[in-house]
């Protein structure tokens, strides 16, 4: 019979190796980013389908972009509902979301 380590136990371990530790830390600034679209998108209460007609793409791309498996524009950035996500990430050029909030 198979024994099953709980994932936690292993976590544990994982977080005592730098070299693990500085690689998690490293993708950081990519879950936050994945996570705040996440968030905007929810909360103009729009699907991906939605964003994906706004942006000229597909729901499996906006899928990506979600999942951090795909690295945005910012003009992608002002096409999601305003939030301090834009602020942070859109240039000048980015055209905003016209859509009252």
């Amino acid at each position: 019979m198979t024994k099953t380590i709980p994932f936690e136990l292993l976590a544990n371990e994982w977080r005592k190796d730098p070299a693990f530790m500085a690689e998690y830390d490293a993708l950081e600034e990519e879950f936050a980013l994945a996570g705040a679209l996440i968030r905007a998108r929810a909360a103009a209460d729009m699907s991906q389908h939605d964003i994906a007609a706004h942006m000229g793409t597909s729901q499996p791309a906006v899928a990506r972009l979600e999942g951090g498996k795909s690295n945005p524009s910012a003009q992608c950035h002002a096409i999601y509902p305003p939030t301090t996500l834009n602020a942070r990430f859109c240039t000048a050029s980015c055209t905003p979301d016209p859509r009252p909030t």
